[in-house]
């Protein structure tokens, strides 16, 4: 069968997309995503399997791996069509878009062959073990260790803000494998089954009141010695390859979800007569700048294969300072009526603007990505470090 041009493509995602969402699932649009995880979460979960048995997950990886083997632009075309027909939020994310690609680059064939087939069909969900109490943004200062024992890994430690940690079968955990070494020396990237004594999840209730992200401790949990990406010690540079994903293509249907937002902000506004307002009219007319700034960002970066995170850090710092721009725009809208929860529950906008809070801190904090950025992209001199 001849390889479909971008525009077959695209017909071929749409068409399928809107069936689908007429159908059985048409409660779940607009459903999920950050914040509001808590959504129709089985629901959404059996849609992620529909959607693999259609053989539209993992689009861009080998076909002997179950992918299509799709380049940039027709991954592109999906997460846009997706975001447009505004599906479910997926709660697969951090298996496909994450570990997979860092499997894919770092893994073994033996560990391709034991998580890729979950992951694709989402039989097997995965949460990222990374920020921990002391360390925060700060990956290089992870204090949980791990030391071989016999075959298997001993981990002792705890991770914090460990999103869907509470319904994740396996965690991806950075560890401290060399006793005495510091910063981004002597961490592995390790793989850990989350269904053992060992490990304690605790749900972390957020400004929204849900609970999406989470503590966990680890009490000499265990995991297989060969279940290490990459070689021991080599953690750090496999832990940036994951992060460099993280801000990858999906981000184009993210900003889709964004435009939405602003686009729903807009008409409130026109309703309520707050655009008579010139200087609120004025940062809707920014906010719309903004939004097709980080567009042509992402497209500029995509194709840059070799980001040593300069650009990831550009990108992450655009679209979280943007979006929190507009989780205040909303309250701006809203005006005192935004300040009273009608019988103590938040509505959309308020939602909205509390959880934005968290977008400049969660993935990797401002101060972090600025110090990346000066540091990798500008060629300033490092940030005093103990």
């Amino acid at each position: 069968m001849a390889a479909l041009n971008d525009g077959e493509f695209a017909d071929q995602v749409r068409s399928w997309l809107d069936e689908q969402l007429s159908g059985e699932f048409r409660e779940l649009r607009g459903l999920g995503g950050p914040g509001r995880e808590h959504e129709a979460f089985d629901e959404r979960l059996e849609w992620d399997r529909v959607l693999a048995a259609a053989g539209w997950t993992c689009l861009g990886w080998p076909v002997e791996y179950g992918g299509r083997a799709a380049g940039v632009a027709q991954q592109i075309i999906f997460h846009e069509e997706y975001a447009r027909a505004n599906a479910p939020a997926r709660v697969s994310h951090v298996g496909e878009e994450l570990l997979g690609p860092t499997l894919l680059a770092f893994g073994t064939d033996a560990q391709r062959d034991r998580f890729l087939p979950g992951i694709r069909t989402v039989t097997e969900l995965w949460c990222q073990g990374y920020s921990e109490p002391g360390a925060g943004s700060d990956l290089a200062a992870v204090s949980t260790s791990a030391r071989l024992d016999g075959d298997q890994w001993s981990i002792n430690g705890q991770k914090i803000w460990t999103s869907l940690a509470h319904v994740a079968d396996w965690c991806f955990a950075v560890c401290r494998t060399e006793p005495g070494s510091k910063r981004h020396k002597g961490l592995s990237y390790l793989l850990v089954p989350m269904d053992q004594p060992g490990i304690e999840v605790r749900p972390i209730v957020q400004l929204t009141g849900t609970s999406e992200f989470n503590e966990v401790f680890f009490d000499n949990a265990r995991t297989d010695a060969d279940l290490v990406v990459g070689e021991p010690g080599d953690g750090w540079r496999v832990a940036m390859g994951t992060l460099n994903v993280e801000r990858g293509i999906s981000t184009l249907g993210q900003q889709i979800r964004f435009a939405r937002e602003l686009a729903a902000i807009e008409e409130l506004a026109r309703e309520s007569g707050a655009l008579d307002d010139p200087l609120l009219a004025d940062k809707m007319d920014r906010a719309w700048v903004g939004l097709r700034v980080l567009r042509a960002h992402a497209l500029r970066t995509m194709a840059e294969t070799a980001d040593d995170g300069g650009q990831a850090s550009v990108g992450k710092l655009l679209w979280a300072n943007w979006h929190r721009g507009l989780g205040e725009l909303a309250m701006a809208v809203r005006g005192a009526a935004g300040l009273v929860a009608a019988d103590g529950d938040l509505d959309e906008w308020q939602r909205l603007y509390l959880f934005t809070r968290a977008d400049t801190i969660y993935g990797g904090s401002n101060e972090v990505q600025r110090n990346i950025i000066s540091e990798r992209v500008l060629g300033l001199p490092r940030e005093a470090r103990q």
